[in-house]
């Protein structure tokens, strides 16, 4: 491995970390200040025009608050992740992620919020370090 995939896989190693311990500003560390997250509406609408922005454009206590509602109100069953594909630009400044993720979430209604598909997690190369700038919505394929 590359040294920017070694760090590419460390920003989806901390954002695995950040579900599994529902630590918000771990989260909440791993977006750019640009960050947009369009989510399907079901883990088969592949084509975009099903997609919609539930958050708009990273908002650090609006999403904090998005997240921490979550870690406050469901518990969570299991978090699977794997890695499945990065790819690093030629200028070392942009990379993306394939990522196959199971998660499962249940409140004390029982009701579950299941994310079980695939991902593609968009980084950008900031001074430093790498923020993620976009990411889909889990889509089953």
């Amino acid at each position: 491995m590359t040294k920017e995939e070694i760090e590419i896989r460390e920003i989806v190693d901390r954002e695995t970390k950040a579900w599994d311990t529902q630590d918000v500003n771990l989260l909440i560390s791993i977006f750019h200040p640009d960050m947009v997250w369009p989510w399907p509406r079901t883990p088969t609408s592949h084509d975009p025009m099903d997609w919609e922005l539930m958050l708009g454009k990273f908002n650090k206590d609006k999403w904090s608050k998005v997240w921490q509602d979550l870690f406050d109100n469901y518990e969570l069953e299991h978090n699977i992740r794997e890695i499945k594909k990065i790819v690093v630009s030629e200028d070392k400044d942009g990379a993306f992620v394939v990522v196959d993720i199971d998660t499962l979430w249940t409140n004390k209604n029982n009701d579950r919020s299941h994310w079980k598909g695939r991902v593609c997690k968009v980084y950008s190369k900031v001074g430093d370090e790498w923020k993620m700038t976009m990411h889909t919505g889990v889509l089953e394929y």
